[in-house]
């Protein structure tokens, strides 16, 4: 495994692990430490798994105010903090630093109120996504937002990357769904923002915060819409001979002024690993196929899939089927959000974000397709076809270095063509350490001294997070890659061959 070095590491900082881990025990009595190296451990990565670092200590308080208490203290002692969620961050947002102590809020995980008369819920950061619904469903109601990993990822961690998920096509991703939030900035201040409707007064600090990646400060509750759950849902499956048809039918739907509830997209290499999966019922013979979910009454219900089946047939699909009953439509949800297990039961995978319009998937894909034979890797694509964020998986081998280092020139070359296509670099995974240094790809320098301010005068002495999203420029950047100099002049020296690469057998 490849290791990210960040520079310059606080070393005194170091050496006072044992007495910062003793006077954060009497400050914060309540809170869970962790400072033996086996504890801290389970804490060295996220779900970008190909880089590791074991940090300072770990503490998993349970109340904002030790989250407040914990940075001002760590603010007074110039001590960087890492917050963290579940760790389901795909792009290294939560990865740990050795001088930095990493603040999990996993301990709170409260849902303080259901209040369906103004249709809101009050939860602590800890929450996981779907635990959310599950406390409003029995009062008819959801949330919105399902990220793939919503059994596992917390709303803190929604919120630090603004996450979506399948639904987000209709109802929108987590910005659109937060109308409040309590924070604790760098120097231990706690910060109400919004409330518990549209439109709070005051200035709209909301979008500023949601997405900001643990950069402004750390969130430890939020108050989020509910929505009345729909009298009904059911999806349709179309497969297709090409993923151009496929990718064309998309646009179409959406161009004929329907808005489903969802549209997800599988490539061939996917269908096959989620059917032996979850034997949901895929079609096999097919190259592409869309996931569409419509809802509402009955008689809506059936309008729409039939006006989706018309659209469908200039892009002359070999399959098709409507789920007919309730089982049938969560088995065909279950393979979907099954899809990142099952691939990587066959092999360690990248996993890319990026956003293209929905007018350039076709020639988006074709795309996708050529960048990965040119570097020989296998690539297997999952995404939300709706709203045009794509997730190629890239099939690689992490074990072996060479292979980590071309998985990652695979990925920039994709996520540049993102950006080329008028998208781009990230719709829910965010930036952290994986896209950091294509920010620049993307934005002016006047863009990023902007973004830069923003953090300055929320955080002046770059404690929280540091190392992720922005930019680091020259030897300093190479380095924060985990590349020596050679290493990377031999990379640049690489010149990949167009063959395809060797298949995959599903087991």
């Amino acid at each position: 495994m490849s290791t990210v070095t960040f520079p310059d590491p606080d070393r005194a900082v170091i050496a006072r692990r044992n007495d910062i881990v003793k006077q954060l025990k009497r400050l914060v009595p309540e809170a869970v430490m962790i400072a033996d190296e086996e504890g801290r451990r389970t804490f060295e990565s996220d779900a970008l798994t190909a880089y590791h670092c074991l940090p300072l200590a770990v503490v998993l308080p349970g109340t904002t105010e030790e989250v407040s208490a914990i940075l001002r203290f760590c603010n007074e002692n110039h001590i960087k903090v890492v917050p963290r969620g579940a760790g389901t961050s795909l792009c290294g947002g939560a990865l740990p630093l050795e001088d930095a102590l990493v603040v999990c809020l996993s301990r709170m995980r409260k849902v303080l109120a259901i209040d369906t008369a103004n249709r809101v819920a009050r939860v602590e950061a800890g929450v996981t996504n779907i635990a959310i619904t599950e406390a409003a469903s029995k009062d008819g109601f959801f949330y919105a937002p399902d990220p793939s990993s919503q059994i596992a990822c917390t709303v803190g961690g929604n919120i630090a990357t603004n996450s979506g998920g399948a639904h987000c096509l209709k109802y929108g991703v987590t910005v659109n769904n937060v109308l409040g939030l309590r924070m604790v900035m760098m120097d231990g201040e706690i910060v109400d923002l919004g409330g518990t409707y549209l439109d709070a007064p005051g200035y709209d600090f909301l979008p500023l915060i949601t997405g900001s990646e643990g950069q402004l400060a750390i969130v430890t509750e939020a108050t989020v819409r509910l929505l009345k759950a729909p009298e009904g849902s059911r999806p349709i499956l179309l497969g297709f001979d090409s993923t151009e048809a496929a990718a064309s039918c998309v646009a179409a739907i959406i161009a004929g002024g329907i808005i489903p509830v969802a549209i997800e997209f599988m490539d061939r290499p996917a269908i096959h690993v989620c059917e032996h999966f979850v034997s949901a019922g895929y079609p096999l013979d097919v190259e592409a196929l869309l996931i569409v979910e419509v809802e509402g009454s009955q008689d809506e219900i059936e309008y729409l899939l039939e006006k989706i089946e018309d659209i469908a047939r200039d892009f002359l699909p070999s399959y098709s089927r409507r789920s007919m009953s309730a089982e049938e439509s969560a088995l065909i949800w279950k393979g979907r959000k099954a899809a990142f297990g099952a691939i990587g039961q066959l092999s360690d995978y990248y996993c890319m974000d990026g956003v293209i319009p929905l007018s350039k998937l076709p020639k988006a894909l074709d795309e996708i397709g050529w960048i990965c034979r040119k570097y020989r890797f296998d690539v297997a694509n999952i995404f939300h076809a709706g709203d045009g964020n794509l997730h190629p998986l890239i099939l690689y081998n992490a074990n072996d270095s060479v292979q980590l280092e071309r998985v990652e020139l695979c990925g920039e070359e994709i996520l540049k063509l993102c950006i080329a296509l008028g998208g781009c670099l990230t719709g829910e995974h965010g930036v952290g350490i994986e896209k950091r240094e294509l920010m620049y790809e993307q934005y002016t320098d006047e863009d990023i001294d902007q973004q830069v301010r923003v953090k300055e005068a929320l955080d002046p002495a770059w404690l929280l997070n540091p190392g992720k999203v922005f930019p680091i420029e020259g030897r300093d950047a190479r380095k924060m890659r985990g590349l020596e100099l050679h290493q990377l002049e031999e990379l640049q020296e690489f010149e990949p061959q167009p063959e395809l690469a060797e298949g995959h057998d599903v087991p």
